[in-house]
């Protein structure tokens, strides 16, 4: 073997930069528990302790800190942590209404409600290509320019611009619209304080993706992220104004502690030693976490601190030394700065009744958006209030655009350009703030949050005005967004959402690590069964793969989701085919007399060709899940991906080290027991001959399910039905489905969805799903709620739905278009590889058939047994299309693995005596051993993932269940009767 070397040297450096990464998790795990001992179910005083050290070094000997270990550690998906998941949409419909001006025109209203119409019709074109074709087929001669074109937008649309270039023009404002919705929501997230938020806006749509890990106030969500943004303007006070009377409120503060104190004087010495016990105890975890002793008096000061100076210990005043060494308050808009942990605090002083007896009626105080460089600090800014409302000096709503730019001498700024009325109003607030030695600055508020406060040099006329400061390109895209964001014309609503509570998250982590530790041991157990000691081998693979996927994810902070786990467990099966095909294939080198050395080197290169087609070709459905998926899928994609590549590493490479070294040691390597070495061997099936009866039971089979697909349809998620769905435990074990409708029928109305899932109870319905009101949610909720409460049986409280999801009618229509195309696409791609690799059309056409055969045995599957009692999970959702795409991967690993043999016998027998169908017929079998030995391996663990894999994905572990046997099936006897029955004239 070539490159053992080379091999060991990767081998080893992968194995530590996969402790390394992972690492990362176990440290973060070890902080958290430590926080949790500590709290001891105070699960604020474990928040606080986790944000005082989050800045602390907490690794070993690198000294990392927890920040830095969190940020890097293996991140769960919400199926698994539980949480809130979000998908907002922005309504074009109301943003060109909004660019019209609110335009009676009838025409123009006609033509918006066509593109409406056509949208929900499931029509392939964008929103304004709708809309613009609408206008022009009712009226052909009308000039959109005269309904869009305004004084203040001349620069981007002329009053005489043709349709196309207002089309152009609306669909430019509606990715303004996103981007600037996208700015706004990333604000936002950030006062949910959940660790990990996950926001991205998806491609090519006018959808804001947003997850929300262990978020619990779903409400205070929906309200938050649905508001309209609020973008003002105010003037400032300077440090220097502000200092004396934040010393003040300090002093207030102090004496109200005092007074506390002196009413309690019997207890001080008590109230004493409980302070110092608490302050040991917080001390003593510290220590643990920064591996030294610190004199617990240190930690008494403080607290005698924050007694005597109860807002200046949280609040440090902004300052800097002067060349005489002496401390000068620092000026500017900046008052204070605080750790993030003790803004709440601050919050609180500020707002108490005595404070704000204290602080002017015009001033109020504003945090900045974003923590300080590389700490935890925030910025509290002085804000002065103006006009006899106490409000701000200018609102969002005059600025015409803002663009990111570079001055003249490169640095990166801001050009913000407002219509005539704010152009006056802002040549004023800039004259006066610019006026005197000392500059004021001007504070831009977006959502009660300064963004920034830069100070104005002198008197601004015409409404341009160029801001710059210490920024990044980054930095001035988004305050761009943010100064748009005052115009925003429309705000996101929430047009899907899911919500999987922590116990459910947990039950599922359960589940997931089950199927794994029980798939792992069923394949290994399976494969020394079968394989002897050469077994060993492929198990001790497996094991390395199985490190080296998860270091990988880690690294590559790919998310972990509940079909990820999936992912993982059909990784076993599949890494061990290559190591199936590659002892197949030593076995027949055996049997032809060669050495074990030269069987096990001949062994591993001629199955190379077949296994590293079968596995590009899953590769490609993973890489098209990845593409087209959302979520939980393409986590599972990306878990399929890595897991693939690992595989082949450790299938050709780890384990012919590991034969090598085996044989340099003279070890006697078997690679089969007495009772599996005549398996399949010299079998002689009828294969090809038989191979109309095979056309007429898939023909058959396929036909009754394209009946019941058009007559019964199918069991819809509520991702591709639209409406509302819970999953609920009930009090009573005792609660049936049928018990449920009756009671929820009366009063939801018809058409509502009941099934069991495991102990639990799924209900889907579409009551109020056309309410799109921010409480509509609420509503719902509390009408089933009382609904279920008014029988005994089926009695519950909110505490009970362990998860919810929500999907508006249009995403739904939306998302099953999606699932058609990317299942068709991913067959093309398919047989496009296939026609490359295998030089002949008719493999490419087997190929193709045999994938759409899978899949639409499998729908053909679901559509007619869905209503058979016990099979209430066969359910057609996002998941069952990644099962369905993964199913057409391995059919074609599969069907590879047979061509590949086809293809090796025709060119050994191609002379006019041998006839083709023969020489099928024999490849077929002789590859037989390895195409059942190959499903097996995956049928294991998908029955594990089946039986243990839990609830959620049960209906996802199913599809691949019976797709596998319909995969491997059709590689026998379909895809290869086609290239019979298509190529007789060009096999030979």
């Amino acid at each position: 073997m070539q490159g053992k070397g080379v091999i060991k040297f990767f081998a080893i450096l992968l194995a530590i930069v996969c402790i390394y990464q992972l690492s990362f998790t176990w440290v973060a795990h070890k902080v958290e528990n430590d926080a949790k001992i500590y709290a001891k179910g105070d699960t604020a005083k474990e928040k606080g302790y986790l944000d005082s050290i989050a800045t602390q070094p907490v690794y070993p000997v690198l000294d990392h800190t927890y920040q830095y270990c969190v940020d890097r550690e293996l991140a769960l998906g919400l199926d698994l942590k539980g949480g809130m998941n979000v998908t907002m949409q922005l309504s074009l419909v109301e943003l060109v209404k909004t660019l019209s001006n609110n335009n009676t025109d009838p025409i123009f209203n006609q033509a918006l409600a066509n593109a409406n119409l056509a949208v929900k019709n499931g029509t392939q074109s964008d929103y304004i290509t709708l809309f613009v074709n609408e206008y022009e087929k009712l009226n052909p001669n009308g000039k959109l320019a005269t309904i869009f074109s305004t004084k203040d937008n001349q620069a981007h649309l002329k009053f005489n611009a043709s349709n196309s270039e207002v089309e152009s023009y609306l669909k430019e404002e509606a990715d303004a619209a996103v981007q600037q919705s996208y700015t706004v929501l990333n604000t936002r997230i950030d006062q949910f304080g959940v660790t990990q938020p996950n926001i991205q806006q998806e491609k090519n749509s006018n959808r804001i993706l947003i997850e929300l890990p262990g978020v619990k106030d779903h409400e205070r969500v929906r309200k938050l992220l649905s508001g309209t943004a609020k973008l003002e303007f105010y003037q400032t006070f300077d440090n220097l104004e502000v200092y004396p009377l934040l010393s003040s409120v300090d002093k207030l503060l102090a004496a109200k502690n005092k007074l506390a104190d002196s009413a309690k004087t019997k207890n001080v010495a008590a109230n004493s030693k409980d302070t110092t016990s608490a302050a040991k105890g917080a001390l003593s975890l510290l220590n643990k976490v920064k591996s030294n002793k610190k004199d617990t008096s240190a930690l008494a000061s403080h607290a005698a601190l924050a007694a005597e100076h109860p807002l200046a210990s949280l609040l440090q005043t902004p300052s800097y030394q002067d060349q005489t060494g002496q401390q000068q308050l620092r000026p500017g808009p900046v008052v204070g700065w605080a750790a993030q942990k003790d803004t709440a605090k601050v919050n609180t002083y500020l707002r108490s009744t005595d404070v704000k007896s204290i602080i002017p009626q015009n001033m109020k105080f504003l945090w900045g958006v974003k923590p300080l460089e590389k700490t935890k600090i925030f910025e509290l800014y002085g804000i002065k209030l103006a006009g006899a409302d106490n409000g701000p000096v200018l609102t969002g709503d005059v600025i015409n655009d803002a663009r990111a730019d570079n001055s003249q001498k490169g640095d990166p700024e801001v050009i913000m350009t407002m219509n005539s009325e704010g152009a006056q109003k802002w040549r004023t607030i800039t004259a006066e703030a610019s006026s005197g030695t000392d500059k004021k600055a001007i504070a831009i508020v977006l959502d009660d949050n300064v963004y920034s406060a830069p100070n104005v040099q002198g008197e601004i006329a015409g409404g341009v005005s160029s801001i710059s400061g210490n920024f990044t390109i980054d930095d001035t895209k988004d305050l761009a967004n943010v100064l748009k964001a005052g115009r925003l014309l429309t705000p996101a609503h929430i047009v899907s959402e899911d919500v999987v509570g922590p116990s459910l998250g947990q039950e599922s982590i359960n589940d997931g690590l089950l199927s794994c530790i029980m798939g792992l041991v069923v394949v290994l157990v399976f494969m020394i069964a079968y394989y002897n000691r050469a077994g060993t081998v492929a198990v001790v693979a497996v094991i390395i793969n199985v490190f080296f996927l998860m270091g990988v994810l880690t690294s590559l902070r790919a998310v972990l989701t509940l079909p990820g786990i999936a992912g993982i467990v059909l990784t076993l099966g599949i890494a061990v085919d290559a190591n199936v095909l590659i002892y197949e294939r030593v076995r027949e080198e055996l049997a032809l007399g060669k050495s074990l050395r030269l069987a096990v080197s001949d062994g591993f290169k001629h199955a190379l060709s077949s296994i590293l087609d079968s596995n590009i070709s899953t590769f490609l459905t993973g890489l098209i899940l990845f593409i087209f998926g959302s979520g939980p899928i393409q986590g599972f994609a990306t878990t399929l991906m890595i897991g693939i590549i690992t595989s082949l590493f450790c299938s050709l490479l780890i384990s012919r080290l590991i034969f090598e070294w085996m044989l340099e040691k003279g070890w006697d390597i078997k690679f089969s027991n007495p009772w599996s070495s005549h398996t399949f061997k010299n079998a002689n099936y009828g294969f090809v001959k038989n191979r109309f009866k095979f056309y007429i039971f898939s023909g058959l089979f396929i036909t009754a399910g394209v009946i019941s697909m058009f007559t019964q349809n199918f069991n819809y998620g509520v991702d591709f039905q639209g409406g509302r769905s819970y999953v609920i435990k009930f009090q009573n074990k005792n609660a049936t489905p049928q018990d449920v409708r009756d009671v929820i029928d009366p009063v939801f109305g018809h058409g509502n969805e009941v099934k069991t899932l495991g102990d639990k109870i799924n209900i889907t319905t579409n009551y109020l799903i056309d309410d799109n009101t921010i409480n509509a949610d609420n509503k719902v909720e509390a009408a089933l709620i009382k609904t279920l409460n008014t029988k005994a049986v089926t009695q519950m409280s909110k505490k009970d739905i362990l998860s919810s999801q929500k999907v508006e009618a249009t995403i739904a229509e939306g998302l099953k278009r999606s699932a058609v195309w990317t299942v068709l696409f991913a067959i093309l791609i398919i047989s496009a590889y296939i026609l490359v690799r295998f030089r002949k059309w008719q493999f490419s056409l087997g190929a193709m058939v045999a994938t759409a055969h899978d899949a639409l045995m499998v729908l053909s599957f679901f559509s007619l047994f869905r209503n058979v009692p016990g099979f209430g999970f066969l359910e057609i959702d996002q998941a069952f299309i990644a099962a369905i795409l993964t199913v057409i991967g391995y059919s074609i690993n599969d069907t590879v693995v047979v061509f590949d043999r086809i293809r090796e016998f025709l060119e050994a027998h191609h002379s006019k005596s041998d006839n083709p169908k023969e020489v099928i017929n024999n490849a077929i079998n002789n590859t037989l051993s390895r195409t059942i030995i190959t499903a097996l391996t995956v049928l294991f663990v998908l029955i594990v993932l089946f039986i243990f894999g839990g609830d959620v994905i049960r209906g996802f572990s199913f599809a691949l269940l019976i797709g596998v046997c319909f995969g491997t099936y059709s590689s026998i006897c379909v895809a290869t009767p086609v290239i019979i029955d298509f190529g007789k004239k060009d096999l030979n």
